[in-house]
C-alpha cells in the first residue's frame, strides 16, 4: 500500500478536527489555509511527508519571517502543523518527532484596547433609534457589550436563545460549547424596542404581500427569520453587515473610528473585572476554556488601578522638596 500524500493527511486531518473538537467554520478555514500554505511549502521543496525533520519545520520558519509574517502569525501557523505532526507520529508514520526542537521566541502579547464606559454610552447615543435599523444596532451593541459575545456569536442568535423574562441568554460559543450569560436591563429594553418595530415591520410588509403575491421574490425576501438579528431584506445579519454598521455610528466621534466588533467583547471583560469581579465568573460568561486567556484582563484591571492611584491619592505624584540636608526627595 502506498504511503498517504500531503493531500490526504490533511483531509483526514481536517474532518478529525470538525467531528472530534467541533471547531468553528470560520476556525477550520483558518486552519486549512494554515495547512495548505504549509502543504505548497514542502512541495516546493520535495519534502515528503516522511521526509518531515527538524530541519525542514526550521526551514518553515524562516520562510515565514522572510514573507513579513509577524510572530504572532508564525505561532498560528506552526500550532495548525504541530497537529498535523501528532497524527502523523500518532499514526506511525513519522518515527521521530521533531516538534519539541522547534521554539519560537517569546513575545508581549498587546493588551487590547478598550473604551470607557461613557465612550460606550457616546456610542449608543449616536445611533439613531427612530428607525428599526437604529434599533436593531443599538440592540446588537448593547447586547455585545452587556453580555461579552464574539461577533459570530452575536449574528447568529436565534429567538429561541433569549429568555428576556428570566434575563438570560443561551449562548453557542466555539466547539459548540453552550453557556448561559445573564442580560442586563438596558439589552433588554432595546431589544424589546427591536422586536416591536421589527414586528410592526412584517405586519406591514405581510399587508403589502398580500396585495402583491404574484412578487415571489418579495415574498421570499419578506419571509420571517428565526434569526434574531436580520437586514432590511429579513435575512441573518452576517459579521460584515454588523461590522459596516458599527463603523457608520462610530464615524460621529474621530475618538471611536477605530473600533471594532471585538472591542466590545473587551470593553464587557475589562468594566467587569475593574467593577471588581472574580475572574472566574468573568471566565464563564466569555466562554474561554482556559483561565489563562481571561488573564489578560487582570493587566488591564492594573492599569486602571494606576491610573485612578495617581488622580485620586495626594502622594501618588507630588513636586520634589529639599530635605534639610539638601537632598532632593
Amino acid at each position: 500500500m502506498s504511503e498517504p500524500g500531503w493531500d490526504n493527511l490533511i483531509d483526514r486531518h481536517m474532518q478529525r478536527q470538525a467531528v472530534e473538537r467541533g471547531l468553528s467554520r470560520n476556525s477550520l478555514e483558518a486552519y486549512g489555509r494554515d495547512l495548505r500554505d504549509f502543504q505548497s511549502f514542502c512541495r516546493d521543496r520535495g519534502i515528503e511527508p516522511r521526509q518531515l525533520d527538524a530541519a525542514a519545520l526550521t526551514d518553515y520558519l524562516q520562510y515565514l519571517t522572510e514573507r513579513g509574517m509577524a510572530v504572532t502569525s508564525q505561532r498560528r501557523a506552526l500550532s495548525s502543523v504541530r497537529g498535523l505532526i501528532r497524527e502523523m507520529v500518532e499514526g506511525g508514520l513519522l518515527q521521530r518527532d521533531p516538534r519539541p526542537a522547534i521554539k519560537l521566541r517569546p513575545f508581549s502579547r498587546p493588551l487590547p484596547k478598550t473604551l470607557s464606559r461613557r465612550d460606550i454610552d457616546l456610542l449608543l447615543a449616536a445611533i439613531d433609534g427612530s428607525s428599526t435599523r437604529g434599533l436593531r444596532d443599538r440592540a446588537m451593541v448593547e447586547l455585545a457589550y452587556g453580555c461579552g459575545l464574539r461577533v459570530s456569536e452575536l449574528v447568529k442568535l436565534q429567538v429561541a436563545q433569549l429568555d428576556l423574562e428570566e434575563g438570560l441568554l443561551k449562548v453557542m460559543g466555539k466547539g459548540n460549547k453552550e453557556r448561559i450569560v445573564p442580560i442586563g436591563s438596558g439589552a433588554i429594553a432595546a431589544l424589546s424596542a427591536y422586536s416591536r418595530a421589527l414586528a410592526a415591520d412584517r405586519a406591514a410588509r405581510s399587508d403589502f404581500g398580500n396585495r402583491a403575491k404574484r412578487k415571489a421574490r418579495a415574498g421570499r425576501a419578506l419571509k420571517p427569520s428565526s434569526a434574531m438579528f436580520v437586514s432590511r431584506l429579513g435575512r441573518p445579519m452576517t459579521r460584515q453587515n454588523f461590522f459596516k454598521a458599527l463603523k457608520e455610528w462610530a464615524r460621529a466621534d474621530r475618538r471611536l473610528d477605530w473600533i471594532s466588533p471585538h472591542t466590545l467583547r473587551h470593553c464587557f471583560a475589562t468594566h467587569l473585572v475593574e467593577g471588581g469581579a472574580d475572574l472566574r465568573s468573568v471566565q464563564e460568561m466569555l466562554g474561554h476554556s482556559n483561565i489563562s486567556t481571561t488573564q489578560i484582563y487582570t493587566h488591564l484591571s492594573k492599569s486602571h488601578l494606576r491610573k485612578v492611584h495617581r488622580t485620586f491619592h495626594p502622594r501618588a505624584t507630588f513636586d520634589k522638596v529639599q530635605t534639610p540636608s539638601g537632598r532632593e526627595t
